[in-house]
Order: structure tokens, then sequence, then C-alpha cells
């Protein structure tokens, strides 16, 4: 690659276009950039579990608002249990996380969105702070992967 492409590619890079200086080979999607930190473990577990795993690797762009380990922490042991057992019903929840397109903090728009599940979530926002369904909290934003973005929350958020 000569030295003008590569630093057009750099510039647009730093402009949010996508493009950048990598090759495909070592590109990180939504579950390897979540596997890069152990906060999203049992989220992981449970899109495996629900065989989302190679949707969230190859599909996109997606915004994912992903439970830390310590939301799915706060639901009841046997409902917990319950669910990494049950793949219909843990794909419907997983689903439910996941909404079309790529949404930065900055981007979002208080309302109604449709989930990959199919029902709304309900976004708000107050004074920069972001709730999905008045009862879970963005308390990490905009980290970037290569299909999309993650937001990390602090309660699992269940369809209706």
């Amino acid at each position: 690659m000569t030295s003008r492409l590569a630093a057009t590619i750099g510039v647009l890079a730093s402009l949010g276009t996508g493009l950048s200086t990598a090759t495909n080979a070592g590109a990180a999607d939504i579950v390897d950039t979540a596997s890069a930190t152990s906060t999203f473990k049992t989220f992981l577990a449970a899109a495996k579990t629900a065989g989302l795993t190679d949707t969230l690797k190859s599909g996109g762009p997606y915004t994912v608002f992903v439970p830390a380990n310590s939301a799915f922490d706060k639901l009841p042991v046997d409902t917990r249990e319950a669910l990494m057992h049950d793949k219909a019903k843990l794909a419907q929840i997983i689903a439910y996380h996941v909404i079309p397109g790529k949404v930065l903090v900055s981007d979002v728009k208080p309302g109604k969105v449709k989930t990959m599940e199919g029902d709304p979530v309900v976004l708000k926002s107050d004074n920069g702070k972001i709730t999905l369904n008045d009862e879970a909290n963005i308390t990490q934003s905009d980290i970037q992967a290569d299909n999309g973005v993650i937001h990390e929350i602090d309660t699992v958020i269940m369809p209706k």
C-alpha cells in the first residue's frame, strides 16, 4: 500500500468511517470485543447457549446492550439457572438486548426502538444518563466492534 493511500485511510478511520489499515485478520466483532473483558462472560455464555453467537459475529451492524455479569447475578438463582437451560427463552431475551444499526450514546433519541426480538425497548436520556425500560442503566458506552457497538448495562431486561 502506498504511503499516500495509507495516510488517507488513516485520516478516514479517524473520522469514524469504519475504514482501517488493518486487514480482516484480527478483526474484532461483537463477540470478540465482548470476550476481551471478563465483565461479559455470562452474556456470552447465554448467547452461545441460545445459538446467537454466529449472528453476533457475522451480522450487523448491531447495537448490543450487554448486561454485565453483575446484572445476571441480580436475577434469582433459580430464574438464572432455568434460563440457561431454556434455549428458546434465552434466545428471546438475548435478542431483546440487540437493536439493528449502530447507535452511539450521543445518537440516542428517547423513545421506543424495535429490538431483534421484535418487541420495542424504551430508551430515555436524562442529562447524559441513558436508561432502558426505566430499569437498566448504561454503565459503559460506545465499546466499538467491527460490526457494531456494545453498551454495558446494569440489569437484564426482559421482553413483555
